[in-house]
């Protein structure tokens, strides 16, 4: 079996150290041993392919689309030991021109997705392609979904029971008591050991590394000489940890809502950070809520529609809703609105109706949904797993109490649901691993595309401009004076013509360039069938049961 040639100079390097060691030493490089067992994986996908058919009832995936698997090691500096199976969708490319019916275009090979979390399937994102501003897309390419480790099918993660996992309703106060602070630090330690308890020794091998590693062997499988990737919001810190291993492998990607890939930023203070930019986003909604007053009635002032929302949230605490939605399930609702302003509508009309006395509207929005448990349980505790093993967080709960105390101050949307979020990683029990430092020096990396909203709380501005100066050769394209979590496909038309000519013809402005924001959207009522936590929903966080699931989006990238 042929092996595919490594992927830099320091592959080379690899190779002959390798040649010169004694028989049965382990490479002695930091890392060798994990690229060695990357190139073996990858001929192995290579040599294998994938077998693509009928996709499974459980995923739940129309008939044209298929499915199947790609097989990678648990533990890449073992690559003969535990394997684990990846699942994968695609659909082929359609090969018509939507502009002209006559014209065949020629297929560029696949595409391959994924959408955020950690802790999102992609496996929805081939049916993208149904969506006018991504035919021209899928004409030339077969777009590529699939379920990092841990998600979904793939080697599932657990890391609590999933029938206990919603807790409704709870509170979500922005200055919390000690006694409330020492009743969430029990919770996160319970979890962590939890998470601990059933996964056991493997738990330590879910991480962005193995992420970065396992799509390589992806693009092996899928006969793939070279990568076209895209990524959104964690798929960015990932797909730039696989452009700094294996540059030499990468064909076109694209970063759409790029993460701070800064090693200093990883992640403890990228999660301060983001608290701090949902703050403003906050803003936004109550600013465009404000401006509707005549529609909603919450307020003709940000500060009248704070008011309001507060108002709300103290009748959930006395009497909650449907007696499922208390202040918590409120604010995790409310959340959605930093990510996407496409829920400012449905939010602004269930919190006034709430107010008028129907509460109907945001029982459906904010309330769990028991039968999405199992999904939300498992995207958590892979968010959990990736970004705790990730990187060092601190140990202290003091730090965090300082950190967040003094943040919450001038922040207090979401900064102390955002530490109940990420406290496990406090007391984590396997041992965290360094972050790589992404960088790549000129003409080592293909030209690469950057997508970034100038007002993203997600995934906070600062975070391309970096990206944008670590990777080489890399242009951003900002959407000025707009917060959507993840524009690529999206309302502008302007972000899909760089998108467009980068992925179909190579094309990139030279350095950067800029669009327009995207219209707001119109005041209307809420969708009946919109629902936060299962397959309906395109966001939302429910304290403290699904970032991941919020940044996920039900079909792939951010639908409109």
């Amino acid at each position: 079996m042929r092996a595919p040639a490594l992927y830099t100079a320091a592959g080379s390097l690899l190779l002959t150290t390798l040649a010169a060691a004694p028989a049965g030493s382990a490479p002695a490089a930091p890392g060798a041993a994990e690229l060695y067992g990357t190139t073996v994986a990858a001929a192995r996908a290579e040599s294998a392919g994938i077998r693509f058919g009928a996709c499974p009832a459980v995923e739940d995936l129309p008939d044209g689309v298929q499915c199947g698997t790609v097989t990678v090691p648990l533990d890449y500096a073992h690559p003969d030991g535990k394997q684990i199976r990846l699942t994968v969708s695609r659909v082929r490319a359609t090969h018509k021109d939507p502009h002209n019916s006559k014209r065949r275009v020629p297929r560029q090979g696949a595409l391959v997705y994924n959408p955020g979390g950690p802790g999102a399937s992609g496996m929805y994102f081939p049916l993208i392609g149904a969506l006018p501003e991504w035919k021209g897309l899928a004409a030339a390419y077969d777009l590529v979904g699939y379920a990092p480790r841990g998600v979904g099918r793939s080697a599932p993660l657990s890391c609590k029971d999933p029938k206990q996992f919603f807790h409704a309703p709870t509170q979500a106060p922005t200055h919390p008591s000690e006694s409330y602070k020492k009743e969430r630090v029990a919770q996160a330690k319970a979890y962590a050991r939890g998470c601990a308890r059933r996964t056991g020794p493997a738990l330590r091998h879910y991480t962005s590394l193995n992420n970065a590693r396992d799509l390589d062997v992806l693009r092996a499988a899928l006969g793939e000489p070279r990568l076209t990737f895209m990524g959104a919001s964690y798929g960015t810190y990932f797909g730039a940890l696989y452009a700094t291993l294996f540059p030499s492998h990468v064909r076109r990607m694209v970063f759409d809502a790029a993460v701070n890939p800064d090693p200093e930023q990883v992640w403890y203070r990228n999660n301060l950070d983001q608290s701090a930019a949902f703050e403003d986003r906050w803003a936004d909604f109550r600013e465009w809520t404000a401006r509707h007053d005549d529609v909603y009635g919450l307020g003709d002032t940000a500060e009248k529609v704070l008011l309001s929302y507060e108002k709300a949230a103290a009748r959930l605490a006395a009497e909650p809703a449907g007696g499922t939605v208390g202040p918590g399930q409120l604010q995790g609702a409310f959340l959605s609105v930093g990510y996407y302003d496409d829920f400012w509508p449905h939010r602004a009309q269930a919190l006034s109706a709430y107010l008028k006395g129907d509460p109907k509207p945001l029982i459906q929005q904010a309330g769990p949904h028991q039968e999405a448990a199992k999904e939300a349980e498992n995207s958590n505790a892979v968010y959990t797993a990736v970004e705790c093993n990730d990187a060092s967080w601190p140990t202290d709960w003091k730090v965090w109490d300082r950190d967040n105390t003094r943040l919450a101050r001038v922040a207090p949307f979401e900064t102390w649901d955002n530490v109940w979020m990420n406290l496990p990683c406090a007391y984590w029990p396997t041992a965290r691993q360094e972050p790589l430092d992404v960088r790549t020096g000129p003409a080592e990396l293909p030209a690469t595309l950057i997508l970034a909203a100038e007002r993203d709380a997600a995934a906070p501005y600062e975070g391309a401009l970096e990206l944008h100066r670590r990777l080489s050769g890399s242009v951003l394209v900002t959407e000025r004076d707009a917060g959507t979590h993840g524009i690529a496909g999206g309302p502008n038309p302007c972000v899909n013509g760089y998108l467009d000519a980068y992925l179909l013809e190579g094309r990139l402005p030279v350095r950067r360039a800029a669009c327009a924001p995207h219209p707001e959207p119109k005041p209307r009522a809420a969708s009946p069938t919109e629902t936060v936590g299962g397959k309906a929903a395109t966001g939302g966080k429910t304290a403290p049961e699904g970032k991941a699931a919020t940044e996920k989006k039900a079909a792939a990238p951010p639908a409109r």
